[in-house]
Order: structure tokens, then sequence, then C-alpha cells
């Protein structure tokens, strides 16, 4: 089949004319298109739905594409969408935003903060469902001149519960040949996007840990076997994986998340001991070690003071979500359309970080690359800027328009530049 290993052509080949890219942008900063871009995003941060529960904003995104006339498959992965724009049996590219909040109270006072409490976009899937609305508005209006298909999707349960998993389960990456997504950076001006090539984002996966012993009376700790013990063994030799079994020049981490004994008394030993937390690695190989050397040293450190261990990785519940690695020809092709598009001095490299983002299950299929945009509020400065995942984290919604525009630059390009290859050589090839 035409499409069925290799994705990308050549960056040499010729882009479309600068013009198409910039008339994104143009169009995307309209006013009248902005104040609906900031109309969507304000809705959806209001009405914070968590994973697979998504019920509004996917209502809302159906709403959207109802009214653009634009084709869709849903429910997918229990509220996920999966539109189509374009027709013809050309190349199809994908574009990707999350949708689930996090279980957190809004503290930033502002008129739309959420309505629901304890529930919040702290990691701005708001912003990334936006930008795709504004994407899917972009390329159906210029529908007549793809060289090809764009696949949205929008994807329920990032927050630790793999949607994207679930997603390529039930078909939404079918004749997908590559995919990009993009992720919103507090500490990043709007106005700029950053990423590389390679390794961006680490494999994570949980452990829980129950340690048994023998419980006994403060006073006679020899008749006892004290869980407590086994339990400060293991954290403390845990942390040696990363810090005496790894190369200091490999990027690891092992921390401990919460520790259980004991119902308060202060003078009984307790039977059991729990404790847990997350294990993450920018390598596959690292992942695995990581895993097994965990298991190892909990049950020797348990053995060593009379106690029992069960390890649950609880890789069935909370599948381990694998390092999102960057396509390196995807990663190139973003970068150009992006220098283009905001200008060179707007696009620049970004480190690799050891937080997890399940967009990698789809970079495990086809070529892929995530960009992170800058959403950073003007004339803050680094300590009045709150992270990802904060009850205070506020975003500049000048950013929307740059997400929607480059979303619809990038795969237009794409398609246009693996349509010319399809009538040069009847095949798609690899680019770096």
């Amino acid at each position: 089949m035409v499409f069925s290993h290799l994705i990308i052509l050549s960056l040499l080949l010729p882009s479309l004319p600068k013009s198409m890219s910039k008339s994104f942008l143009d169009s995307a900063q309209d006013t009248e298109f902005t104040d609906w871009l900031v109309s969507i995003r304000r809705k959806i941060h209001q009405w914070p739905e968590l994973a697979f529960q998504e019920v509004k904003t996917s209502e809302l995104i159906r709403s959207e594409l109802d009214r653009m006339g634009i084709e869709y498959t849903w429910p997918v992965a229990e509220t996920g969408v999966v539109a189509i724009i374009g027709s013809g049996s050309g190349p199809v590219f994908g574009l990707r935003a999350d949708m689930d909040a996090l279980p957190l109270q809004e503290m930033a006072e502002w008129e739309y903060k959420s309505k629901i409490d304890g529930k919040m976009h702290a990691c701005g899937h708001d912003l990334h469902v936006t930008m795709l609305l504004g994407a899917a508005r972009l390329l159906q209006q210029n529908k007549d001149k793809l060289k090809g298909r764009v696949k949205l999707l929008f994807q329920p349960g990032e927050e630790g519960y793999a949607g994207a998993h679930h997603m390529i389960q039930q078909g939404a990456l079918e004749s997908v040949q590559a995919i990009f997504a993009m992720h919103v950076d507090p500490f990043t001006p709007a106005g700029m996007i950053t990423s590389k090539p390679g390794p961006l984002l680490a494999a994570s996966g949980r452990f829980r840990v129950t340690i048994k012993g023998k419980g006994g009376h403060a006073a006679e700790p020899h008749l006892a076997a004290d869980p407590i013990v086994a339990t400060g063994f293991c954290v403390l030799a845990l942390q040696q994986l990363v810090s005496r079994e790894t190369d200091p020049l490999e990027s690891r981490a092992v921390s401990i998340g919460f520790v259980k004994a004991g119902e308060g008394a202060f003078n009984v030993i307790p039977e059991t001991s729990v404790f847990g937390g997350t294990y993450r690695s920018l390598t596959t190989e690292g992942f695995s070690f990581l895993k097994l050397r965990i298991q190892q040293i909990v049950e020797a450190q348990s053995d060593v003071h009379r106690c029992t261990a069960t390890i649950d990785f609880m890789e069935e519940k909370l599948i381990p979500y694998p390092a999102l690695v960057n396509n390196e020809g995807i990663y190139n092709h973003v970068k150009n359309v992006g220098e283009r598009l905001l200008g060179r001095k707007h696009v620049a490299l970004a480190p690799p970080a050891l937080g997890a983002e399940d967009f990698s299950f789809y970079a495990q299929k086809v070529p892929a690359a995530m960009f992170y945009v800058g959403v950073g509020t003007e004339g803050s400065t680094v300590d009045q800027v709150h992270s990802l995942h904060s009850p205070w984290f506020v975003a500049d919604e000048r950013a929307l328009s740059v997400g929607a525009a480059l979303h619809a630059a990038v795969a237009t390009e794409y398609l246009e530049k693996n349509w010319e290859g399809l009538e040069n050589n009847n095949e798609l090839v690899n680019s770096e």
C-alpha cells in the first residue's frame, strides 16, 4: 500500500508559497476570529471535565464542527471525536488535541474561572481544543486547496489514563501517515514555539507497594516485624537507583509520592505499610531497568526486615506511558513551517524533560512531533509564572491564534509536499 510505511517527503521539495501559511495567521488574528477563539476557550475553561467524562466538551466540539460542515465520528474512546477535512486519495495528516481537565480547585481569580468545584483546566487542554477547532475552521475554509486529508483527533483521558492508547485501539490513526500536536508552555512567551528532535518527554509508570510485617506494642519491638522500618529502608534504597546505578549523563527519576502506616496511635507498631510513586526515563531501556530494580529492591529490603512485599505496577488500570520521541523529519518540517509563519527568532530549542505525555502512543505508530506553544503572560518574571498543574495557572489567550494557524500550516504544507512526492515517485519518502 502506498502509505503503509513511510511518511515524509524530503523537505528539499518546494513548499507552499509563503503567503499561504501567512494567510492562516492573518485570518486567525482577525478580530472576529480571535474573539471566537477566546469565547470557545472560556466556555471550556469554565466547565472542566475529568478523563473520559468530557461530555460537555465533546458536545461543544461537535456543535462547532457541525456549524463548519465538517464530518466526524463520535464517540471514539467514549467521548473522543475524530473529524476529517478534505477528500481524495492523497496523504493523510493528523492533528491532535486532548480534552480532559484535572482534579484541582482553581485559585486564580478571574471572570471565567472554573464553575466546577475541585476541577480545573490547569494543563491547558482547553487551549489545545480551542486551537484545534481554530485550525479546523481555517482548513475547512481552504478545503478545496488541500492535497489530501487532515484528520483531527479530539482525545479524552490524557491525564494519566492513556486516552491516546484507547483512541488508537478504536481506529483513530487509520490511514494517518504522520501526526502533530502542541502543548502550552507558561514559561515561554506567547508567540513563540519550542521543541527538539528525538526524546522530548519521559516514559512514566506508577507503583504501589504493600509491606506486611507483624504488629505489636511499641515497648516490645523485638516481638514485632516493623513494616515502617522496612518501608524507610526501601525509600532510601530506591533513591540510589538514580544516584548510584544510573549513568550521570542519562535522565531518570524515581519519586515516592505517599507513605501510609498505622492509625495514629503513638505506641502501636502496625501490621502493614503502604507507599507508592512514579518512575521515569527518557529511554525504553532505562524504564525497563527501573521497573526491574524497584521490584528487586523492595522485595530484598522487606525480606531483610522479616516482612513480605506486594508490588503493583498498575499496568492494566493505569497504562504506563512510553517516552515521547519526536521524529526528526516531522520536527524539521514543523520547525521550518514555524519559522516561515512566526519568524526564526520565535522558534527555539527546548530541553528534554521527565514529564510524560500520552501523545507518545501515536509517536510509536507513525512519525510524530510535539511542539510547545508559549502562553506566558506579557511582563511576567520567572518567579511570577505558575507552572502547569498549578491551581494558579493562567495563560495569554493571544497564543490561540498562533496555535490555530500553526496547526493548519503544518498540515497543509505536509500534504502539499507529499502530494508532489506521490506524483513524482508514487511513494512517500523519509526526510531529515
